[in-house]
């Protein structure tokens, strides 16, 4: 086995643990939204919505 061998079989295991990490991540989430982009942890308790009047 060469030396370019080991660094591919390096490179691919460091891009499963990397793709695994993701895709666990993305089913092990705790908020409502599981994409983790962040846009689901606004805080908007202090913002009135208006009613219509009638």
């Amino acid at each position: 086995m060469g030396i370019q061998e080991i660094i591919l079989i390096i490179l691919f295991a460091g891009a499963l643990f990397y793709v695994g990490r993701i895709i666990y991540r993305s089913l092990n989430s705790k908020n409502g939204c599981a994409s983790n982009c962040n846009k689901c942890a606004a805080d908007f308790s202090k913002i009135k919505i208006p009613t219509p009047k009638n």
